[in-house]
């Protein structure tokens, strides 16, 4: 008899997104090559993984080094070796975002042909004489943009109301105008901004359902709003809260949060499953990591982390999971 058959299997479920009448699931993990993989990081990846694999689609491995002066040399090997340790297996080659530069500019050059972008030359100190509102006050909008003047590129907003239905925090309505302002897709020392190069990369490589922490929810409605810009079909989300350990910070490089190791790994994936809600069984714990993970994608319950935004590190610890 199979070890799993006593841990209380479920028939596999679809939690709302693969059906036969709809498009293969296809989700990712998006590391940025910063530093080594933390409990935060780890945690995120374990639930794109356990969604992917749960709802029978694809599970691919991007690694977001666009933005070169932040990243660490080693970092990406030590991310894929960390995933393969705790058995978090990729489907198809790594993709690394510096090989589709040219592609990134391909897609930009589409929404200069709509008028939609402007070049901004604002320094920080003098966007630091709007501090009320924190939103781009529109001093450079009708700019052309220009080769010959070092400048940032704006994409203009407007009144429309982008909204989306999150699968865990529900529905989210924003006005990216009054709430957001224009905000920049490509930076001044020409660097490809976060939220243009997410879509463009997500698009490329056909994503339809999106993992990722609760501190992105916000920005959602800036990649929605270019996703409609450039005609690209909107994948589904599902924002998990984000660990934070004892001063209620985030858990990032920023931060200092400790590398996870192999070691205990089977204590680690046991801890990270009952963060994310999942009731493991005490059996699961003494379990091989493959066998934990069997169970958890048989067992994926999203919805019980419905409406939660952080956790902490040490909510149900009962062994030191980093080092």
């Amino acid at each position: 008899m199979h070890r799993l058959q006593n841990l209380g299997r479920n028939p596999r479920k679809t939690n709302g997104i693969s059906n036969p009448h709809t498009p293969l699931y296809i989700g990712r993990f998006a590391p940025s090559p910063t530093g080594p993989l933390h409990l935060g990081s780890l945690f995120t990846a374990l639930a794109s993984y356990l969604d992917a694999r749960a709802n029978r689609g694809q599970w691919l491995l991007r690694i977001d080094d666009l933005d070169t002066p932040r990243n660490r040399k080693g970092a990406a090997d030590s991310i894929l070796s960390t995933l393969e340790n705790f058995g978090l297996h990729w489907d198809g080659a790594v993709d690394f975002q510096n090989r589709h530069l040219e592609f990134y500019q391909h897609e930009l050059e589409k929404l200069r042909q709509k008028d939609a972008l402007y070049a901004c030359t604002c320094s920080r100190k003098t966007l630091s004489d709007y501090p009320q509102t924190g939103i781009y006050p529109g001093l450079c909008r009708t700019t052309p943009p220009s080769e010959q003047i070092p400048s940032a590129l704006r994409v203009k907003t407007g009144h429309t109301l982008i909204a989306f239905d999150d699968r865990l925090q529900g529905k989210l309505t924003r006005n990216l105008a009054t709430q957001d302002g224009d905000f920049i897709v490509k930076r001044k020392d020409g660097i490809f901004a976060y939220p243009f190069s997410v879509v463009v990369d997500d698009y490329r490589q056909g994503v339809t359902a999106i993992v990722r922490g609760f501190d992105l929810f916000y920005e959602t409605p800036k990649q929605i709003f270019l996703q409609h810009q450039l005609n690209y079909p909107q994948p589904s989300y599902l924002h998990i809260p984000v660990i934070v350990d004892t001063h209620g910070q985030k858990l990032s490089k920023q931060t200092f949060a400790k590398p996870v190791t192999a070691e205990n790994k089977r204590m680690v994936i046991f801890e990270l499953l009952h963060l994310l809600g999942q009731k493991p069984p005490e059996a699961l714990k003494t379990l091989p990591v493959s066998q934990q993970l069997e169970w958890a994608c048989t067992n994926w319950t999203p919805s019980a982390l419905t409406g939660q935004q952080q956790l902490s590190q040490y909510h149900h610890q009962e062994l030191p999971i980093t080092t």
